[in-house]
């Protein structure tokens, strides 16, 4: 398994750097199509999937220990990504994701210490658990989306529209890019929330009370930020802050609580 997510992990890298040599319009890889920048982190994907899968889902119960879902997340947000980026002009976000991917496995691999769910764990509570963790891929994807969208609107009003900015898609359509995740995650994260009440039998327990007002609270910031985009046309740096806000709030329930439980006071 080590051997597989090196490997894994070298893949990630060589997609990730030769996005960034075709965003700097570097003649070795100027001419190459999207699918062969692409292809090895393809293989990465599905190679860190058989690992997150062999991981996961162990004889001592289903598996959450903060470096394992850190892993998990690491694969959702690279499968969502590559699956969005042979039908749509993103694939430019590989240089973060793809890097960040291979970072949370190579993590994983130097932490294989796992925290166990009973194996008699309801299907609504693993329903939970799966939507949350989709919704924080999506809601992921998009913060780092809006940072690349700061990069070239800050660019552009600074009338240096160099190599970076000429390789992105036009602003308008990182913009409708970035809102469609936000609306998918958003209403993601809203079935998340909502199987919680239903399926935590305390959802208010002092070990998720940190998790559950963090997550709703973002969950209030990305619906104020749909809102002002369908209300008042909020677009550009006042998105791109809505969208870090939240980001970051949904970033601080999910692995915040996690890691000071589990590695802080060893829970």
């Amino acid at each position: 398994m080590i051997i597989i997510g090196i490997l894994s992990i070298v893949l990630y890298l060589t997609s990730g750097i030769l996005l960034l040599l075709k965003l700097n319009d570097h003649t070795s890889v100027a001419g190459l199509p999207r699918f062969r920048l692409l292809m090895p982190a393809v293989i990465a994907m599905l190679l860190h999937g058989w690992l997150v899968y062999q991981g996961l889902l162990t004889p001592q119960g289903l598996d959450v220990g903060f470096f394992a879902v850190l892993s998990l997340v690491g694969w959702l947000v690279s499968l969502l990504l590559l699956s969005a980026a042979f039908t749509q002009p993103i694939e430019s976000l590989g240089i973060f994701v793809f890097p960040a991917a291979a970072l949370m496995l190579g993590l994983r691999l130097l932490n294989p210490e796992g925290y166990y769910l009973s194996q008699n764990l309801g299907s609504g509570l693993e329903f939970h658990i799966l939507m949350s963790i989709l919704a924080y891929s999506l809601l992921s994807i998009a913060a780092v989306q809006a940072v690349l969208l700061y990069i070239q609107d800050t660019h552009l009003h600074n009338k240096h529209p160099g190599g970076f900015i000429r390789a992105l898609p036009p602003l308008e359509t990182m913009e409708t890019l970035l809102f469609q995740m936000i609306g998918l995650g958003f209403i993601i994260l809203s079935i998340s929330l909502l199987s919680g009440v239903m399926y935590i039998e305390n959802i208010l327990d002092q070990r998720l009370v940190h998790k559950t007002v963090l997550s709703v609270t973002a969950w209030f910031v990305f619906g104020i930020l749909l809102f002002g985009r369908w209300r008042f046309g909020w677009r550009g740096r006042t998105a791109i802050r809505w969208t870090i806000s939240g980001f970051i709030l949904l970033m601080l329930a999910y692995f915040g609580s996690k890691f000071v439980i589990q590695l802080i006071l060893q829970r």
